[in-house]
């Protein structure tokens, strides 16, 4: 497994999985399409938190390449239909979530979320409380797993 260098930078956070009854590549499609949906915070909230990148761009509809972006993401790798990686960063933390995709043969595909991040300064350490020690983040990550789950089903 490749590590990017910014991963490298960042201290590990949490890993969360689930099981999909589908093929990796149905898990992919799902994985991008739930990733197309995402709306992190824009307007007014994201410029207060300088988030990193701003917009979403690329092409989300059937593939997404490294480059594409999603609000407060962009894609480090994408190598389907086994992993996607996302950056970000804002004033108070940068961050990587990192989603594997294993091919269990007839029991389906696991999906796995990591996330690495860093938090600077005093308002860093306070985001980190709010987001990580509230567990929001993991409940945040396990609904994003759960959605995937849902539309590769579907699919």
């Amino acid at each position: 497994m490749v590590r990017s260098s910014y991963i490298e930078q960042l201290s590990y956070i949490d890993e969360h999985s689930i099981p999909v009854r589908a093929t990796p590549e149905h898990t992919w499609a799902a994985l991008v399409a739930v990733g197309r949906a995402i709306r992190g915070p824009t307007g007014p909230l994201g410029k207060l938190m300088g988030l990193q990148p701003a917009r979403g761009s690329g092409d989300w509809r059937g593939s997404v390449e490294a480059g594409a972006t999603l609000p407060g993401f962009v894609v480090d790798q994408a190598r389907p239909p086994a992993r996607l990686t996302l950056r970000g960063r804002h004033h108070f933390s940068r961050y990587a979530l990192e989603f594997e995709l294993e091919d269990r043969g007839s029991e389906g595909t696991r999906v796995r979320a990591r996330t690495w991040a860093s938090f600077r300064g005093i308002h860093g350490r306070s985001y980190r409380a709010l987001v990580i020690g509230t567990g929001a983040h993991g409940v945040v990550v396990r609904r994003l797993l759960r959605s995937i789950q849902a539309r590769a089903r579907s699919a």
